[in-house]
């Protein structure tokens, strides 16, 4: 059974920075592109970010370029997403994906960002 888990979502200040992470299991993570999408309140999926296989190649939506950074460690079956310089329209829940456009999705994480 495929099993994400994403966790460290919080509540932070615009500029601030959050590290996530998603814990894979139950497939063979080193095999599969990952990505990041969240969902705003009201809104759709948007997708953020995806990863290769083997973490030599990432692409990025136009809104987090150069502010977001996602990697992953094969070795822990574990995804991350760095998040800087945070917006109040960063706020969402943030889900990681096991491929790029379908697949499946974990239970999310609430990153709200506020003053």
């Amino acid at each position: 059974e495929v099993q994400l888990v994403e966790s460290g979502g919080d509540l932070v200040q615009p500029g601030g920075s959050l590290r996530l992470s998603c814990a894979a299991s139950g497939f063979t993570f080193n095999n599969y592109a990952m990505s990041w999408v969240r969902q705003a309140p009201g809104k759709g999926l948007e997708w953020v970010s995806t990863i290769n296989s083997g973490g030599g190649s990432t692409s990025y939506a136009g809104s987090v370029k150069g502010r977001f950074t996602i990697s992953r460690d094969n070795a822990k079956n574990t995804l991350y997403l760095q998040m800087n310089s945070l917006k109040p329209e960063d706020t969402a829940v943030y889900y990681c994906r096991r491929g790029t456009w379908s697949g499946p999705l974990g239970q999310g994480t609430q990153v709200t960002v506020s003053s």
